[in-house]
């Protein structure tokens, strides 16, 4: 499986050293591509998409695609499920 994108929800923002505001973000999960070019989301079981800051009045949340990092594209993504074989029972 290949990692596509990164997906994450704006936690906040913050002023660095220089005075300039950032966005604070927080990774929640990968989109993968599987051999036969089938997509998949993986999600992190622990998210819970109540907790993420909004705008008054709006029901849904904002969840951002990045492109991973070449370091990060190269190594197997925590969020990829174990198969069955590599179950060592």
């Amino acid at each position: 499986m290949k990692k596509l994108y990164d997906l994450a929800v704006k936690t906040g923002s913050y002023t660095n050293g220089s005075g300039e505001t950032k966005n604070r973000y927080l990774n929640i999960g990968a989109i993968m591509e599987k051999d036969d070019g089938g997509r998949m989301i993986f999600l992190n079981r622990t998210f819970n998409p109540a907790g993420v800051p909004t705008e008054q009045d709006r029901e849904s949340i904002i969840i951002s695609m990045f492109t991973p990092k070449k370091n990060e594209s190269a190594n197997e993504p925590d969020t990829a499920p174990a198969s069955d074989s590599d179950i060592p029972f």
